[in-house]
């Protein structure tokens, strides 16, 4: 190979690896080493880990924490099929990941936070991160630790630089979505008193809402987590100290007391809590909700009509949680979707979603800087031609 081949390969190479380094394709996961000592590990006793793109220019100073998804596990049955997965385990995840949307690194793509010190936490514990059981059972081997993964990698992070932060969001999507609500005031007031703090919900706002039984399976089943993961006492006291504790992991309760601004990116459809909270498989024992629930389009009118009035649920329960708060944020469409804010195709790309004719990057960032306010409800299902449909975390 002549040097002038040699040199147009050697321009490709850079130009690949400056575009993978754009689209955040390659970003390796931090474990974090020192949280074992303090008992910060996964269902089967492994280290946690996040994944960090460091911020430049001027977003050295400001920090987006996001947290993953993927569910709950309720019972010691239900912990031990997670334990040994991805969900479960350090061991078993991917060592790097790209990152988009609200963590995407494209300025076109992501204005207002590409440059921002980027990180998502990995997802393993099965309780939305809140957690924390001394004992571990001989024969399961679980560790039952949510609480003391968030804590021993925040305070990774601060050591790293955030403890100096200007702007900070505390964000996440479905179960990581709950995770921000939960810990958003925590965040806050470990951050400077100057610094602009703010959370962002996305598809974690689970309702206390009613199934089509007529009774709230959700209920006994989020208090089956509180229970098994020793949740209660890292639940925000403010709600804790005014109803039971298991009530505390439903944000509209929660909400009510927060002190720091919060955001919640929502479908009033939501694909989880129709699936989930409305019609669970196990009050649908014809299964007569399969189709509908795979698809709005395939429901019956009765069954539609159902679903009209499990976005009326919703909305109540929004504004139980967030009320008239001056600096609460709003983006609810009717799109049969969760969670819209970690795909390029959704957060701001020219076909992305919209309500209000404004896409959810563009909401968030104007009202994170104080740009506008945004506090928009969409039309019913399903008037909105701009719905996007992805695979998302559950």
């Amino acid at each position: 190979m002549d040097g002038s081949s040699l040199g147009k390969w050697l321009c490709l190479i850079v130009y690949i690896l400056t575009l993978l380094k754009t689209e955040g394709a390659s970003i390796p996961m931090t474990i974090v080493q020192a949280a074992v000592a303090r008992g910060a590990v996964c269902l089967d006793g492994s280290p946690p880990g996040y994944h960090f793109e460091k911020g430049s220019g001027s977003g050295i100073n400001n920090w987006l924490v996001h947290m993953e998804g993927g569910g709950w596990c309720e019972s010691v049955e239900s912990c031990v099929s997670r334990r040994d997965t991805y969900k479960g385990s350090s061991l078993k995840m991917e060592k790097t990941m790209g990152f988009s949307g609200i963590l995407g690194s494209k300025q076109a793509a992501n204005p207002d936070f590409y440059n921002w010190n980027r990180i998502k936490i990995r997802y393993c514990d099965g309780s939305s991160f809140t957690g924390d059981v001394e004992a571990v059972d001989p024969k399961t081997k679980l560790y039952f630790r949510g609480e003391r993964i968030w804590q021993a990698v925040i305070d990774d992070l601060l050591a790293k630089g955030m403890r100096n932060a200007r702007n900070a969001i505390l964000s996440g999507c479905s179960a990581g979505g709950l995770a921000a609500i939960l810990h958003c005031d925590k965040f806050q007031s470990l951050l400077p008193a100057s610094a602009r703090v703010k959370c962002v919900s996305d598809a974690g706002y689970f309702i206390h809402g009613t199934d089509i039984s007529g009774g709230s399976r959700i209920e006994s089943f989020f208090g089956q987590v509180v229970k098994t993961h020793g949740s209660a006492k890292h639940l925000p006291a403010s709600c804790t100290s005014k109803t039971r504790p298991e009530l505390c992991f439903f944000p509209q309760y929660v909400a009510q007391a927060m002190r720091t601004p919060l955001f919640i990116i929502n479908s009033a459809y939501d694909s989880w809590q129709i699936k989930n909270i409305l019609a669970p498989t196990a009050v649908d024992s014809k299964k007569e909700w399969k189709n509908c629930k795979l698809d709005l389009k395939k429901c019956s009118a009765t069954q539609l009509q159902t679903v009209q009035n499990y976005r009326t649920q919703f909305l109540k329960a929004v504004n139980i949680g967030l009320g008239s708060s001056s600096s609460r944020g709003l983006w609810i469409n009717s799109c049969y979707a969760h969670c819209q804010s970690g795909s390029v195709s959704t957060w701001l790309a020219d076909k992305s979603p919209v309500v209000g004719n404004v896409k959810i990057g563009k909401a968030v960032g104007d009202w994170f800087y104080d740009r506008s306010a945004f506090e928009k409800i969409d039309c019913a299902y399903p008037c909105n031609p701009t719905c996007v449909s992805i695979d998302s975390e559950s």
